[in-house]
């Protein structure tokens, strides 16, 4: 059954699907219209954000498999996957938007319609106000994806940005600056790869589990204290994998209890965790004795 996390992180999915398909219509019709390389640039990469918007989707939903016998821990490890396809298109995606800029730029042809402008302004404003609004989701649902998603609504603003700068270049100079914009495209293109590597770097610490929850590991050394019997926490080991987390924690409790005591104690510290911090899914505990504050 679905969380509230991932139901609110399949919805904002099926938004971005949903924006990107409209603009690159906008996008691809107003700069053949209009004559602008630039805005059709912006729309190739639009197209290229509606596939991977969807391939989001699917490991979103593939992610929520319960876990089974072959895959005790879930299905969540492919988000980063998912992540890295993500990369994948938005490289593509640049490296068709600086090919074709370059074969425009050594090509003559006439100068943008001004009304493109307007089309550029109101996509701009969409776009960022859609980069904001994944983004806030994307922290709210711990997932990497969603977050690799969000960038691409930012990367379209820049985009587009780009384009209007170039296009209001080529109109207000006239002859000779034609191809202002497709010089816009051309370091628009620059600009996604520099966002790919922002978008590949997290995910890929995820995948190879690297330490960068310093603030998880606090909030659960203060709840562990919080259950009657333990005493302390010692290792405290934690991973992310989709949008919960797996913790390995050595709890220490008095030496003389006995094994029965440590086994329940053990439970209640794993469901006042479960309970407290919900981000938690698989929780490991070992018991460590504590002989050096031992009471008779």
């Amino acid at each position: 059954m679905e969380n509230l996390n991932e139901k609110s992180a399949v919805k904002t999915t099926y938004f971005s699907i949903g924006s990107n398909f409209l603009l690159a219509l906008i996008k691809v019709g107003s700069g053949i219209l209009g004559n602008s390389y630039a805005l059709i640039a912006d729309g190739i990469e639009s197209t290229a954000d509606i596939f991977s918007s969807t391939f989001v989707l699917l490991g979103l939903k593939y992610a929520q498999k319960p876990p089974d016998e072959n895959h005790p821990y879930g299905h969540t490890r492919i988000e980063p996957l998912i992540t890295f396809l993500v990369v994948a298109f938005l490289v593509t995606s640049a490296t068709i938007i600086a090919y074709e800029s370059v074969i425009n730029i050594q090509t003559p042809h006439k100068v943008p319609e001004a009304w493109t402008l307007i089309v550029l302004g109101l996509i701009i404003i969409w776009k960022e106000g859609s980069y904001r609004y994944v983004s806030k989701k994307a922290e709210a649902t711990n997932s990497s994806s969603l977050k690799a998603d969000a960038w691409h609504h930012r990367s379209d603003a820049i985009t587009s940005v780009t384009a209007f700068i170039g296009i209001s270049i080529a109109l207000y100079f006239g002859k000779g600056y034609e191809n202002a914009d497709d010089w816009a495209a051309l370091f628009a293109s620059a600009f996604i790869l520099y966002n790919s590597y922002l978008i590949f770097r997290p995910a890929l610490g995820e995948i190879m589990d690297e330490h960068v929850y310093d603030d998880l590991v606090e909030e659960i050394r203060a709840v562990s204290l919080k259950v009657d019997g333990i005493l302390g926490t010692e290792k405290c080991f934690v991973r992310k994998a989709g949008m919960k987390f797996h913790l390995d924690l050595h709890a220490t409790v008095y030496g003389k209890i006995s094994v029965e005591e440590g086994h329940d104690l053990a439970h209640k510290l794993k469901d006042r965790l479960h309970k407290e911090l919900p981000q938690l899914m698989n929780i490991l505990i070992h018991i460590e004795p504590d002989t050096i504050n031992e009471v008779d």
